[in-house]
């Protein structure tokens, strides 16, 4: 069976695009070193963007209702090598709680954790729980006995049988779980709150994650799955059954959990049909069979209101099995093939676009710093050789030369103190700013947030307090934008009266990018005022809905707000880096080079012998250039998914 172009091959591809993106990084803050160009503020911009994409991953949320065959789609995808399903995937209901796969790079190891559902009772939020491993049920998984490691791997299937009132204390809805045969009177709940599998897989091992989720019950009761992990899921696939079609409670999930205003699924939401081989007619035929795929995928892209190439006709079970027997028409009438090309040609390729504008561009634009200083240093020593001729050193023209680097050296020196000045103004400047996104500001609004629901008899006077939560955020928020404007404008002047004072103009200022995370919490905000009107809220127990309201809405708030509080904590040190690097560049060779030209001056130097110093010289400045110029070829070389540059159709096959 063909697997050119497969998953694996372009995950792969995408990884070791990453590796020499890291390793022309070390090699740029090297040459950097090399040739006396570096500095702390250098550094701690490279160090930002080596973390940027050694901490990368890619997460893709698998979502839908019970038995529409999302785990078994998981097992065709990712673990066909073992021959056999390694995830529980049997008729009925099976994953029973989110399930996280990864490979855990820093501990090295195969394992299964598990929160028992009990935690939802306590006062920490998922997040939080993440963080303290002596909540967590840890099972080791031995690769190398995939039978037990199949048997261990079942456990998140588990399900335990209460009563009804303690289902609601758990956040469950009666109606929603299933009734217990062997206790009349009891219901079935998950036995676990949240599972997280690491194992070593190629795939899992080059930073992609999956998040493999319950049907509609477990999407309602865990606040914190819609909150906070599907929304920071790249994309969703969203998982529909063939033979059923959109049912009501596909469409409950699609509207409230996907395809909402507010959702932000940076690489997209598409659709599988799973169970094509439902409709396969071998009596009536091939074309019969195609006609009747393409009627349901139609008819799928129209309900959901979505193009009609972003539903995906697969069979996940025919799939997995045509990769464990190695049967190639099975594989290929499956389709699962027309899935994996959608994940590199949109998901892959929309990651690839991320660390290009993020990343890349700033590095380029470094790196053209980097070769203008040294450019420069270049046409000063080819003024000093042409000075130099065979039998004399003309002493007159070097001091000329000696001079006037002594004025562009006051000149950047200047530069550099005016700079200093504007960038002490700026961290002054970032003070304002993080003042108003500062830590003690966020817990004194949960605090006040959280003593006014506390105080409150009715539910209005609950709703009072979250309401005040955010607007006190936003409010802040908003602030800090208005405040952030303005510093930007003013970085923009600086920049602008800089280009028109020297040769340089490629330089732009860094934007100040807290927006993204601001937007976010305002998006936040929409889904607590959801939250707020839930009818399911309105009939909570007092204790457990102020409970259950801090550990997801303001627990989501407390993380995003950290990652604004970083943006603007490290911007008014980075935002005039790029002219504060080209002028220290600048100071750094004219003060080499008026050394240089004043020892030849006062010196009774052999011009023979000093002319062939400076032509050693501009040929390692050559090299050097050279190095530069390979190093920007490389970092500029285009992504997998553009090289690839293949025009996949992703329709169903009969």
């Amino acid at each position: 069976m063909s697997k050119v172009g497969s998953l694996s091959q372009q995950v792969e591809a995408y990884h070791a695009w990453k590796k020499e993106l890291i390793r022309q990084i070390s090699r740029y803050r090297l040459w950097l070193q090399d040739n006396d160009l570096f500095s702390d503020d250098i550094s701690n911009r490279i160090r930002h963007g080596l973390e940027l994409l050694i901490e990368d991953e890619l997460t893709i949320a698998f979502v839908g209702e019970y038995s529409r065959g999302k785990t078994e789609l998981i097992n065709a995808l990712f673990f066909s090598d073992y021959g056999q399903r390694m995830l529980p995937s049997q008729a009925g209901r099976t994953t029973m709680c989110p399930t996280e796969l990864f490979f855990d790079r820093a501990e090295n190891r195969n394992y299964l954790l598990l929160l028992p559902i009990e935690t939802r009772c306590g006062d920490l939020s998922l997040q939080q729980l993440r963080k303290k491993p002596d909540h967590w049920i840890r099972h080791e998984l031995d690769e190398h006995n995939p039978e037990v490691m199949r048997e261990v791997l079942g456990e998140v299937a588990r399900v335990k049988s209460v009563t009804t009132d303690e289902a609601r204390k758990l956040g469950f809805e009666e109606d929603m779980l299933e009734h217990d045969r062997q206790l009349p009177g009891n219901v079935l709940i998950p036995a676990w709150r949240n599972a997280q599998v690491s194992i070593r897989h190629p795939l899992f091992e080059r930073g992609l994650r999956i998040l493999d989720t319950p049907g509609l019950n477990a999407l309602g009761s865990e606040p914190e799955l819609t909150i906070s992990m599907l929304p920071s899921a790249h994309a969703v696939i969203f998982l529909l059954s063939a033979d059923t079609g959109v049912t009501a409670s596909d469409m409950t999930i699609w509207q409230d959990h996907i395809d909402t205003e507010h959702a932000d699924h940076r690489a997209g939401r598409f659709a599988v049909l799973n169970k094509i081989d439902v409709l396969w007619d071998d009596l009536q035929g091939d074309d019969h069979t195609s006609d009747a795929i393409k009627r349901v995928q139609a008819y799928t892209a129209d309900h959901l209101g979505i193009r009609h190439h972003d539903v995906i006709p697969v069979s996940a079970k025919q799939g997995l099995l045509a990769r464990i027997r190695n049967n190639s028409a099975l594989f290929e009438r499956s389709n699962l093939g027309g899935l994996e090309q959608l994940i590199i040609n949109r998901i892959l390729m929309h990651k690839e676009q991320l660390i290009t504008q993020s990343l890349i561009n700033d590095l380029l634009g470094m790196l053209q710093n980097s070769q203008a200083a040294m450019q420069s240093r270049l046409d000063a020593m080819s003024e000093e050789l042409d000075a130099c001729s065979e039998t004399r050193i003309d002493k007159d023209a070097l001091k000329r030369l000696a001079d006037r680097a002594q004025r562009d050296y006051d000149f950047y020196y200047k530069k550099l103190i005016t700079l200093r000045s504007s960038r002490r103004l700026m961290q002054s400047q970032g003070e304002s700013l993080n003042a108003l996104v500062s830590e003690d500001r966020f817990e004194a609004h949960a605090a006040k947030a959280r003593a006014i629901m506390a105080k409150s008899w009715t539910t209005v006077g609950i709703n009072r307090g979250m309401f005040y939560f955010f607007e006190a955020l936003e409010s802040d928020l908003s602030n800090l934008m208005a405040e952030g404007q303005l510093a930007e404008k003013m970085v923009e002047a600086i920049y602008r009266r800089y280009n028109e004072d020297t040769r340089a103009r490629h330089l732009e200022p860094i934007p100040l990018r807290a927006g993204r995370h601001v937007i976010a919490i305002r998006e936040l905000r929409k889904k607590a005022n959801r939250f707020r009107v839930s009818p399911k809220n309105l009939l909570t127990e007092q204790n457990l809905l102020i409970r259950r309201f801090f550990n997801v809405m303001v627990g989501e708030a407390r993380t995003l707000h950290q990652r604004v509080r970083s943006d603007v904590e490290r911007w008014p040190s980075e935002a005039l880096l790029p002219i504060m690097q080209y002028s220290m560049e600048q100071k750094q060779l004219l003060e080499h080079q008026i050394r240089r030209l004043r020892d030849t001056v006062r010196g009774d130097r052999d011009s023979r012998a000093e002319r062939e110093r400076l032509q050693a010289s501009i040929a390692d400045l050559q090299r050097q250039l050279e190095l530069a110029d390979t190093m920007q070829r490389q970092i500029r070389k285009p992504a997998p998914t553009l090289i690839q540059q293949k025009v996949v159709n992703i329709t169903g096959i009969a």
